[in-house]
């Protein structure tokens, strides 16, 4: 499974629910996380997106690290299973 499809289906689920999903590229900042996820009622996500098998690379570790040491919620979604797992427990239950 493509990186690409797993984002694909993230932006799907969550605009279907009324939320909104933000590509997010900050020149200047290496590693930031790929998408923003906006859901109804206010909560905002930062979500790195990653094929089975991958893992964060140092600099999104470390950016993932100083992002939560500022309150923000950031995840690291592997595969279409954790996809899945994140819509059901974020996206559906809103």
């Amino acid at each position: 499974m493509r990186e690409r499809d797993i984002e694909q289906r993230l932006v799907r689920e969550v605009r279907k629910r009324g939320g909104e999903v933000f590509k997010w590229v900050s020149p200047g900042n290496a590693g930031v996380p790929d998408r923003i996820v906006m859901l109804p009622g206010g909560g905002l996500i930062f979500v790195e997106l990653k094929r089975d098998g991958e893992k964060p690379s140092p600099v999104q570790k470390a950016q993932i690290r100083r992002m939560q040491k500022l309150g923000q919620d950031v995840r690291v979604v592997t595969g279409m299973d954790e996809l899945e797992e994140f819509l059901r427990d974020e996206v559906y239950a809103t």
